[in-house]
């Protein structure tokens, strides 16, 4: 327990038994005396914003004990007000006590999913050798465009959703495994029938199998993944596939992917196409929204090329390009 200041009113035995420090020496002190430099700097700036508001807050410290052994530690710090005088009680639980696994931060488990999924990806696609450079193009496109889309449509979206968006990208093709070479790379124009197996080239089926053998704890909602492997090729007005799928009912996350893939596809030369410049395929994204694309994305997307759009609340007075 600390005081307004947030020096050390009190602890109880196990803190003394975990730290190494009694509880006489460290009364008076502030509560930060622990501090190892290893903590982020923006868990402490979430800490004092939340506590500034009279909210409780949970994260997780690594701190130093006495003996300069490093402890990691998961926190919920509640503010109490008393009379004119706010005090913080906070309940501590050391990691490296659970009995079983390892603790990964957030922000480690998002890099490490995002590493697995890039590798699980590129793997599934080894047959092109153009396929990784597109990959990583469509998740970084796909990380702006989910960042000014939430902004600008005000959605709220939570940053582990937004992650998984933006990780689960590049797992959009992996169904072209699934695909004859002859078909996959055809220079010339598809026959219906060829067109129809592309068409059943999604790739749930392959995310299925190898979800099954997945830590969960390591890669998490893999939904999101399947959403968008399964989802990106229908349109807005009901004509895409595999299922036809219209408007709102077509996933969000598959919405935006669309999007991202369509333009880096028309933006690079591929054996069957040359390829357009961004003026050109902007336009075409453009002229597509409501038939192909969700409306609204896709104005989120032409903010993501425009760098003072980006800056003006909306994006709706925009119109330098001649793209709006």
């Amino acid at each position: 327990m600390t005081d307004q200041d947030h020096r050390i009113l009190d602890i109880n035995p196990y803190y003394e038994q975990t730290t190494g420090y009694s509880r006489n020496s460290i009364i008076g002190l502030k509560a930060g005396f622990l501090k190892s430099g290893s903590t982020p700097l923006c868990t402490y700036t979430s800490l004092k914003n939340e506590l500034r508001m009279g909210n409780p807050w949970s994260g997780v410290f690594t701190n130093r004990k006495k003996s300069g052994e490093i402890w990691h530690s998961s926190i919920t710090i509640t503010p109490i007000h008393l009379g004119d005088q706010w005090y913080f009680v906070g309940v501590f639980r050391e990691l490296e006590q659970l009995k079983e696994g390892i603790y990964l931060s957030e922000k480690k488990r998002a890099e490490t999913q995002r590493e697995l999924l890039k590798v699980l990806a590129i793997s599934c696609e080894i047959r092109d050798p153009g396929i990784e450079a597109h990959l990583l193009r469509v998740q970084n496109l796909t990380e702006q465009l989910v960042m000014v889309h939430n902004r600008r449509s005000q959605l709220e979206l939570s940053k582990s959703y937004m992650n998984h968006i933006v990780h689960s990208s590049i797992l959009h093709d992996i169904g072209k495994t699934e695909i004859p070479e002859g078909i996959l790379y055809k220079p010339g124009p598809l026959s219906p029938y060829e067109r129809k197996i592309i068409e059943m080239h999604p790739g749930s089926d392959i995310l299925n199998k190898i979800s099954r053998e997945i830590n969960k704890g390591v890669i998490s909602s893999l939904e999101v993944a399947e959403n968008i492997i399964l989802h990106h090729h229908e349109k807005w007005d009901g004509t895409g596939y595999p299922h036809r799928l219209k408007g709102e009912e077509i996933p969000l996350e598959a919405r935006i992917v669309a999007i991202v893939d369509v333009f880096d596809t028309l933006t690079r030369r591929r054996p069957y196409k040359d390829s357009w410049s961004v003026e050109r395929a902007l336009s075409f994204i453009n002229e597509q929204k409501g038939k192909h694309f969700d409306p609204s994305i896709v104005l989120s997307f032409l903010c993501c090329f425009n760098e003072k759009a980006t800056q003006k609340k909306g994006c709706d007075t925009v119109r330098s390009k001649g793209i709006w």
